[in-house]
């Protein structure tokens, strides 16, 4: 059974082409063209994943994702931005404000859809997880059936993709792993695709995490490491 899927694009002709190829690989899609029919749409059908375009007429791609990650209720809403910009610190803008994915125009539907299926795939339902249901490190306590982290006591509120991000740093306390291991992974994209998502997230995660942020550490040239208590 296919996702819900919200396609916000102001071009007709390229959202129903997005539309078209999302609804081909058994989704279902619903289309707005403005950031303020997303708003409401969101509400109303509840997505499981948004494909939003950064440029609209009302209000912008990236102050809908904020809205997003400020409310309690869509905070782990997938996102995949669509952009004509290819800038890297558009990208990185992008990201900071919350985004799962980035998507430069012109693009591939196909690949598009590739995309919001290796994001799709990774939301595994809390009743499937398996291994330990709680990690500990330090102050910073991950209770993994129920997608909730604290720090000192404190929840913090993670994206799916961040939650999942710090979940598998954690779970690997004392070892290096590298960004194309984490993009694998976390992303769930092969080793060889060219994105440089993994940093930035890992800035936001700590950022997110004050304290708690000390138990991430970096490791020139190779990647992160999650740090034992």
């Amino acid at each position: 059974m296919g996702s819900r899927i919200l396609v916000v694009e102001d071009e007709t002709d390229l959202a129903e082409l997005v539309a078209f190829n999302l609804r081909g690989a058994g989704h279902d899609v619903t289309v707005a063209h403005d950031g303020s029919t997303a708003l409401a749409e969101i509400q109303r059908c509840q997505p499981d994943l948004l494909v939003l375009d950064v440029m609209l007429p009302d209000i912008s791609g990236l102050e809908i994702c904020r809205r997003l990650r400020r409310n309690a209720q869509t905070v782990r809403l997938p996102v995949i931005m669509l952009t004509a910009r290819n800038d890297e610190m558009d990208r990185v803008v992008g990201f900071e404000v919350g985004a799962d994915d980035y998507v430069p125009k012109p693009f591939s539907p196909r690949e598009l859809v590739l995309r919001v299926e290796a994001i799709l795939r990774r939301t595994i339902p809390s009743a499937e997880v398996e291994g330990p249901q709680a990690i500990a490190l330090g102050d910073l306590v991950i209770d993994v059936p129920a997608h909730r982290v604290e720090v000192q006591g404190k929840e913090i509120l993670l994206t799916a993709l961040e939650f999942r991000l710090l979940l598998d740093l954690a779970s690997r306390a004392g070892r290096v792993q590298s960004r194309d291991a984490l993009l694998e992974r976390v992303w769930g994209y092969a080793p060889d695709v060219e994105t440089r998502t993994v940093d930035t997230h890992v800035k936001r995660l700590r950022e997110k995490l004050g304290e708690g942020a000390l138990h991430i550490e970096t490791v020139r040239g190779v990647g992160y490491r999650a740090l034992k208590s």
